[in-house]
C-alpha cells in the first residue's frame, strides 16, 4: 500500500501512471532484501538538493554490492521529467531505488551488473510548521558497520527502525530517540536530531552507525553561515533532558519541532523557527 497519492513510476526506460509492478518473486531484492533507495522533495515548485540525493542512491547501491546503472545527472533529468507532470503547488516525494536481480556466489552475493532501477513519485503533503512530535527511549539500538550495511540507505535496515517506532507508538509517543552501540544518542527512528542549549546547537557526531543526512548537512551549513554555533559531538539522553529546544531534520518534512522527551517538555522556540526560515530561504534562492 502506497503512502501518498497521484503516483507515477519510472521503470524500464519510461514513465507510467500509477504504482506499477517492478520486482519479480525471484529477484534477489525480493527474497534477500538487496534494495536501496533515496528520497528527495518537490514543493512550492522547487526540488532542493535533488542531485545529492540521486548521487547518494548510487553510493548506497555500491555499498550493498549492487551495480548502479544510472548516472547522477541522468537520474536528475529523469526525475525532473516526471515532476513536470505535477502542478507547481504539489508536494511530491521523489524516491529513486535499485535492487539486485540475480545472485552470484551461492546466490547470496548480488551478481555484478544485474540491477533493477525505478523512480517512484507520489504526492505527500508537507507538514505544517507547527506540527510537532514527541520522543521516548527504545531498547533497540543502531547497528555498527560490523553488523549491518549502515553506510547505505538500504531497505534491510528499516525493520530495525520500524520496531523502534512501533515501541515508541505503543508507549504513546510519536518517535524514538535512539542510542548507538555505546549508549550515546545517534538519531531518531526516522530522522536526524538537534538540540539547543544556551543559544547554541548540538547534534550527534556522525560516527558511522547512522546516515548523517543531506538535509542535516544543509541545516548545519545554513546555521553556521547565519552565525549560529553548531557542535557535532557526543550527546547523552541527559543532554536532551536538559535542552531548551529539540528538533528533527529529515528530507520528508525538513524541520520537525519536538514538544516532549519522556516527560521533559519543550517549546517550539526561536532556534527551531530560525532553522526552518533559513532552509526555506536557501531552497528558494537556489532553485
Amino acid at each position: 500500500m502506497a503512502t501518498g497519492t497521484n503516483i507515477r513510476t519510472y521503470f524500464n526506460g519510461t514513465w507510467h501512471d500509477g504504482d506499477v509492478y517492478t520486482m519479480r518473486a525471484a529477484d534477489h531484492g525480493a527474497w534477500l532484501g538487496t534494495t536501496v533507495f533515496d528520497g528527495a522533495r518537490y514543493f512550492e515548485g522547487i526540488h532542493p538538493d535533488l542531485e545529492p540525493h540521486c548521487a547518494r542512491v548510487n553510493r548506497s547501491a555500491e555499498a550493498l554490492m549492487i551495480t548502479p546503472t544510472v548516472t547522477t545527472a541522468d537520474m536528475v533529468e529523469i526525475a525532473k521529467e516526471g515532476l513536470a507532470t505535477y502542478p507547481k503547488d504539489a508536494a511530491v516525494y521523489i524516491r529513486p531505488m535499485y535492487w539486485a536481480l540475480e545472485g552470484g556466489d551461492l546466490g547470496i552475493v548480488p551478481k555484478e551488473g544485474a540491477t533493477g532501477f525505478a523512480i517512484s513519485l507520489e504526492e505527500i503533503p508537507m507538514a505544517p510548521e507547527t506540527a510537532a512530535t514527541t520522543l521516548t527511549t527504545t531498547r533497540f539500538r543502531r547497528p555498527v558497520m560490523e553488523d549491518a550495511v549502515v553506510n547505505a540507505k538500504a531497505g534491510c535496515l528499516y525493520p530495525n527502525n520500524a520496531r523502534m517506532l512501533a515501541e515508541a507508538r505503543a508507549k504513546g509517543y510519536g518517535n524514538a530517540l535512539v542510542a548507538d552501540a555505546l549508549g550515546n544518542v545517534a538519531e531518531t527512528s526516522s530522522a536526524n536530531v538537534f538540540m539547543v542549549r544556551d543559544g547554541e546547537v548540538f547534534t550527534p557526531i556522525a560516527n558511522g552507525c547512522f546516515l548523517a543526512g543531506i538535509t542535516r548537512a544543509r541545516h548545519i551549513a545554513n546555521m553556521r553561515a547565519d552565525g549560529i554555533t553548531v557542535h557535532e559531538t557526543v550527546l547523552s539522553f541527559d543532554d536532551f533532558r536538559n535542552a531548551g529546544e529539540v528538533f528533527l531534520s529529515g528530507n520528508m518534512m525538513k524541520v520537525t519541532p519536538v514538544s516532549e522527551f519522556d516527560g521533559t517538555k519543550y517549546d517550539s522556540g526561536p532556534m527551531t523557527r530560525r532553522v526552518r526560515e533559513l532552509y526555506w530561504d536557501w531552497a528558494h534562492s537556489n532553485a
